[in-house]
């Protein structure tokens, strides 16, 4: 449904989730996993928003207009048109937390993003199940060339290990240095021991055939944050396979989410952690603008050493198994213990996770935006005229923020972002410019997915209507560098670039959208912090990107990069 206001079109979808606690018992009872094959007759095979139905629906049957109006419209996945005349905002569904919809939350549950959906497949999927056609369309295959492209890419050197996911569709120069979910998990990167897949939207029988052949059979944790239904539903579907495991995070506030997009890969050789923007569905890996940070593997550290080896400069050890320790899981014990057997001194990110709950004294800089604020000020150098230095936000999903900036966005969220260096002067809010980059009606219409993609923009009507302040933020999406302007992002990423987009103070790509419960908001006059929802994500400092080279008595500090940390080259949106 299309709804016109002064800010242009807005598409308009609904979704819907229980709000009901999580249950303690972790498998449901065999009546109910049958219940939930049986009910699936149509849509998705997996837990999924109404917002991504009702994008199922008009992908499987699309409308035929004999307007002859329409003839003349650009379609999809040609040349955008530059001039912004007209455009509106896509809307969707998404998570929102204000006290109206706590009230009515019976009648309307917003979640921040689900998964697309996928053609209709039964439970039973193992590993040698034919595919449909148009199933066969959403898998990848690896030519040589590609293999050769991905062996040299790992072993490139390059010191950012940030990629964007292939898509298919554009340009095969476009993919050159890109991921497939494939390449991640393929031999080529460690002989796989066991597995985490840290995730929100799961199809499991779409998962296991990701894996090689060799490793379909190896140890599998899912880490979700599916209740009732929908965790019997996700159940269900690894009924077929024994080596499956499932942890469900507590999501005890709510319209919470378990929304970090995480890989914990155990091989002979090491370990590595993976942190991306992607649902681990076919779609999300298929014509979307994703992210990806790869660690290097890490070796194993020798018996007997200390538990507080093989930390790196950026505390990412520390971090991550704090993040774990988080869930309150004993599910989570043996990974925390193999990280701890690992050399994790190479990682150059920090790590910046939320968590559900309600942080006071030192433990509100543990999580949220005030880590954010707390790593800029400890390691972010101060820039010249930095008040000139805008802020870009690139997100899939858009909460409530307020009836106006002062509420959250202009406020602490600023406040939080601008921090850089310890003896930081305080800028007015209105000094630094604020980009928000979000898809227009026009963006989805134009994408190679057409209007389908609109399913995973999150961001509803009622919402979007009482922050009109908000829309004269916005800036359409546009990839142009990285030919993907006609791929939709699901990818998430903050930044500080230079007023000339040449230089960027530090870069942060994460699973968090534009939202005060992946985010946090300041409670009871600023003593406290409360996050409704599970992200993670990784941010880039320049600060970290150098190494000590002695010579001899003397040490030099060597830049890895050159000082424009070039990283903002890569995919930067267009403003």
């Amino acid at each position: 449904m299309l709804q016109e206001d002064a800010h242009g079109k807005w598409t308009v979808s609904s979704s819907d989730e229980s709000t009901e606690e999580n249950s303690d018992s972790e498998k449901p009872s065999t009546s109910s996993l049958l219940d939930a094959a049986r009910g699936r007759t149509s849509g998705p095979q997996y837990p999924c928003s109404e917002a991504r139905k009702a994008a199922h629906k008009r992908k499987a049957s699309p409308l035929k207009l004999s307007d002859k109006k329409n003839s003349t419209e650009t379609p999809p996945a040609e040349k955008q048109r530059t001039s912004q005349e007209g455009l509106g905002w896509c809307l969707s569904s998404s998570d929102e937390e204000s006290e109206d919809q706590e009230k009515h939350a019976h009648k309307e549950t917003l979640k921040e993003e689900k998964c697309d959906a996928p053609k209709e497949r039964p439970v039973n999927l193992c590993e040698d199940d034919e595919l449909s056609e148009n199933q066969k369309v959403e898998e990848y295959d690896e030519t040589p060339s590609e293999a050769q492209d991905t062996w040299d890419l790992l072993n490139g050197g390059s010191p950012f290990r940030f990629f964007l996911t292939k898509v298919r569709g554009i340009e095969q120069s476009y993919n050159s240095g890109a991921l497939h979910i494939k390449d991640i998990l393929s031999p080529l990167f460690g002989t796989l021991i066991s597995s985490a897949q840290f995730n929100y939207c799961i199809d499991v029988g779409w998962l296991v055939r990701q894996y090689p052949q060799e490793f379909r059979k190896k140890p599998l944790l899912i880490v979700h944050g599916e209740k009732r239904e929908s965790k019997a539903e996700l159940l269900a579907q690894a009924r077929p396979y024994e080596n499956i495991s499932f942890c469900q995070a507590k999501l005890d506030i709510a319209f919470g989410t378990h929304h970090t997009k995480m890989m914990l890969l155990l091989y002979e050789e090491g370990l590595r952690v993976v942190i991306h923007t992607s649902n681990l569905i076919a779609e999300d890996w298929h014509q979307k603008t994703q992210g990806i940070w790869l660690s290097p593997l890490y070796p194993r550290l020798p018996q007997g050493t200390a538990g507080s080896a093989g930390e790196s400069e950026t505390n990412f050890k520390s971090d991550l198994i704090s993040y774990l320790m988080a869930y309150s899981s004993p599910t989570l014990k043996e990974w925390i213990d193999l990280i701890q057997e690992h050399d994790l001194s190479e990682t150059r990110v920090y790590l910046l996770g939320s968590t559900p709950g309600r942080y006071q004294g030192s433990d509100k800089e543990k999580w949220g935006h005030l880590r954010l604020r707390k790593l800029l000020k400890e390691h972010a150098s101060s820039t010249p005229a930095q008040e000139s230095w805008p802020l870009v936000g690139q997100f899939s999903s858009i909460g409530s923020m307020g009836a106006d900036g002062s509420k959250w966005l202009c406020s602490e969220f600023q406040e939080s972002l601008v921090a850089a260096g310890s003896s930081v002067t305080s800028l007015l809010k209105c000094e630094v410019p604020i980009h928000l980059v979000y898809p227009t009606v026009n963006n989805v219409r134009q994408s190679l997915e057409g209007y389908p993609a609109g399913g995973s923009l999150p961001y509803s009507i009622q919402t979007a209507q009482k922050q009109l302040w908000l829309h004269s933020y916005f800036h359409k999406w546009s990839a142009e560098v990285s030919g993907r302007s006609h791929a939709m992002p699901h990818i998430k990423t903050y930044m500080r670039p230079s007023p000339d987009f040449q230089k960027i103070a530090w870069f942060l790509v994460t699973s968090a959208n534009l939202s005060k419960a992946a985010w946090g908001a300041l409670e009871k006059n600023g003593t406290q912090l409360m996050i409704r929802s599970y992200e993670l994500g990784v941010l880039f400092l320049p600060s970290a990107f150098i190494y000590r080279l002695i010579v001899g008595r003397c040490e030099f500090l060597v830049p890895v990069v050159n000082s424009s940390f070039c990283l903002v080259n890569l995919l930067i949106p267009k403003c």
